[in-house]
C-alpha cells in the first residue's frame, strides 16, 4: 500500500478497516446522543429554575405586599395604642403667618408688648395662688353616718386651778368606713292551719311565694348581684365563687348560671318592652363588637323559644366538627336617640339575621357602619329603614392617610372640622332649628367636599393607597352621610352608641 492509498489494496484488510472505522463512528454517535440527552436534561432544568424563579418572584411579591399591609396594621395598633384617644385636628393649612416686619422699632414694640405681657401673666398667677380656694373633701352628705364619742383622757378630766371640766361639745372628725357584703337567710314562715277540735278536717297552708327557682331558694337580691357583677363589672362566674364564699356562701357555679338563667327568663317581657320602645322611635344607633365563645364538647341547651337557637345550633356544630375550641361570636346595641334606652344583643356570627331581627318592623333611620348587612337589610325593608353613615368613620379614614397625603387630607379635615364646628354650635338647637343650621351652613360644605373628590386634584392617587381607601369610602357612603341633614334628631355621627361597645 502507497503513501497516498488510504485503503489497503487486500478486500480482507479493506473490510476490517470499515469495520472498525463503523465501530468508532457507532461509539461516537453514542457520546453525541449522550451529550444529546445531557443538555435536554439540562435545558429542562433550567427551564423548571426559570419557572421557579418566576414563582419565588411571585411570592417575593405577595410577600412584599402582606409585609406592607402587615406594617400597616402594626402602625394603626401603635397610633391607636400610643396616641391620644381624641382624634382632634388642629392645623390649619390656609393660615399663612403673618409678616409684620424686622425693624429695630418694630422689635422694640414686640420686646416692650412681650415683657408686659409676662408681667401681666406672673401678677395673674400671684393672684390665682392667693385666691385658690382649699379642695372640698367633705365627705357625701347623703351616705349613712355613726356617733362615736372618744372618752375623755384621766389628765384632762381636772384642771388645776378650777377642778372638775365639763364637756361643752364635741368636734367631729368623720372618717369613711367600707362595710363588707353581708348575706343573710330569710326563712318565711307559711301558715298552716286546722280545726282544733276535728282533726279530721286535715291541714290547709297558706300558697308559698313564687320566686326565680323552684322552692324560692334564692331571693332576686342574689340574682341582681350576679347580674351586675358579670355584665356590670365584669366578672366572671367562677370568680363571683370566691366573692360569694367571702361572705359565707359558697355556691356551684352551675348554681349561678342557673339564677342567671331564671331571672334572663323572667324579665324577658320587660326587654321586650323595651325593644318595643326603641323600634317605636324615630332613630336607632346601633354598633357590634367580636366576643369569643369557648365551644364545649356538651353546650348548654338553647331555648327553642328562641328564634337565634337555629343559627346557634348551626354554628356550634360546625365548629365541633371542624375540633375548633372557640369561635368568633358578636355582641350588638341598639341605641335609642329619643329615649334613654340602651338594649344589647348576643349572636354566635355577623350575620345580617341579628340586626333583621331586632329591626324587625322598625321605620326610621339607622345609623351604623358600611357593615354590608345593615344595607341587606336596608334593601329588604321595603322602604321603612334609612341607613345613614357615620361622618366619624369617613374622618377617621381621612386621619389614617394623612402621612401619605398631608395636602388632600388637610383639606378634607379642614371641612371634616368645619362640619363639627357646626354640630357644636348647634347642640342646643331644637331639631327644626338645628336642621336649618345644617341646611344652610353644613350642605355646601359637603358639596365642597364632593366636588374635590371628582376633581382632578386627586386623580394622582392610587386607589390602594390609605388616601384613594379614604375616597372610596366617603364615594361609596356618600348619600347615606347627607341623611343627618335633613333630620334634626340625627347625630352627625355614631359614637356614642359605639363607645357602648367599650
Amino acid at each position: 500500500m502507497t503513501k497516498e492509498s488510504r485503503f489497503p489494496t487486500d478486500l480482507a484488510a479493506c473490510h476490517a478497516m470499515i469495520a472498525e472505522r463503523d465501530s468508532k463512528l457507532a461509539k461516537q454517535a453514542g457520546v453525541v446522543a449522550a451529550h444529546q440527552r445531557e443538555l435536554k436534561t439540562k435545558d429542562r432544568s433550567l427551564a423548571m429554575r426559570d419557572r421557579s424563579l418566576v414563582e419565588k418572584d411571585r411570592i417575593i411579591e405577595r410577600q412584599k405586599i402582606e409585609m406592607a399591609r402587615l406594617e400597616k396594621e402594626r402602625d394603626a395598633a401603635l397610633q391607636f395604642a400610643f396616641r391620644k384617644k381624641l382624634e382632634r385636628y388642629t392645623t390649619d393649612p390656609k393660615q399663612f403667618v403673618l409678616d409684620f416686619g424686622n425693624t429695630p422699632e418694630i422689635i422694640d414694640a414686640a420686646e416692650g408688648i412681650a415683657d408686659a405681657a409676662l408681667e401681666t401673666i406672673q401678677s395673674y398667677e400671684r393672684r390665682k395662688q392667693a385666691e385658690k380656694k382649699p379642695r372640698n373633701e367633705q365627705l357625701p352628705a347623703h351616705l349613712p353616718r355613726y356617733e362615736v364619742k372618744l372618752p375623755v383622757p384621766a389628765h384632762l378630766k381636772t384642771c388645776p386651778t378650777h377642778g372638775e371640766r365639763k364637756i361643752f361639745g364635741f368636734d367631729w372628725q368623720e372618717t369613711l368606713e367600707i362595710l363588707p357584703p353581708k348575706i343573710v337567710v330569710r326563712r318565711t314562715g307559711i301558715p298552716k292551719l286546722t280545726c282544733p277540735t276535728a282533726p279530721e278536717c286535715g291541714v290547709v297552708e297558706a300558697d308559698r311565694p313564687v320566686g326565680l327557682v323552684e322552692g324560692n331558694r334564692y331571693d332576686t337580691s342574689v340574682a341582681a348581684e350576679i347580674i351586675v357583677a358579670k355584665h356590670g363589672y365584669h366578672l366572671p362566674i367562677y370568680r363571683q365563687q370566691d366573692f360569694f364564699a367571702s361572705c359565707g356562701w359558697t355556691p356551684a357555679r352551675s348554681t349561678l348560671l342557673n339564677v342567671q338563667m331564671a331571672a334572663a327568663k323572667l324579665i324577658r317581657p320587660f326587654i321586650a318592652h323595651l325593644r318595643e320602645v326603641v323600634r317605636a322611635g324615630p332613630i336607632i344607633g346601633t354598633d357590634d363588637t367580636t366576643v369569643t365563645l369557648i365551644v364545649k364538647d356538651s353546650p348548654p341547651p338553647l331555648d327553642d323559644d328562641d328564634p337565634k337557637a337555629r343559627r346557634a345550633r348551626e354554628v356550634i356544630a360546625a365548629a365541633q366538627a371542624e375540633d375548633r375550641g372557640s369561635i368568633t361570636a358578636r355582641m350588638w346595641v341598639y341605641r335609642s336617640i329619643t329615649d334613654p334606652i340602651n338594649l344589647f344583643d348576643f349572636t354566635v356570627s355577623r350575620h345580617r339575621d341579628g340586626p333583621e331581627l331586632f329591626l324587625e318592623g322598625f321605620s326610621g333611620s339607622l345609623m351604623a357602619d358600611c357593615y354590608s348587612g345593615y344595607e341587606a337589610v336596608r334593601t329588604r325593608s321595603d322602604g321603612r329603614i334609612i341607613r345613614a353613615a357615620c361622618a366619624a368613620h369617613a374622618r377617621r379614614k381621612v386621619l389614617e392617610a394623612e402621612p401619605n397625603h398631608p395636602v388632600h387630607a388637610h383639606m378634607l379635615l379642614e371641612w371634616f372640622h368645619d362640619l363639627y364646628d357646626i354640630e357644636a354650635r348647634a347642640r342646643d338647637f331644637t331639631p327644626v332649628a338645628r336642621r336649618e343650621i345644617r341646611q344652610l351652613e353644613s350642605k355646601p360644605i359637603w358639596e365642597q367636599m364632593r366636588a374635590y373628590l371628582a376633581s382632578d386634584a386627586v386623580a394622582n392617587v392610587m386607589p390602594k393607597e390609605p388616601f384613594g381607601e379614604a375616597i372610596r369610602y366617603i364615594n361609596n357612603q356618600f348619600e347615606h352621610l347627607l341623611v343627618y341633614l335633613d333630620d334634626g334628631l340625627m347625630p352627625i355621627d355614631n359614637n356614642v352608641t359605639e363607645q357602648l361597645m367599650k
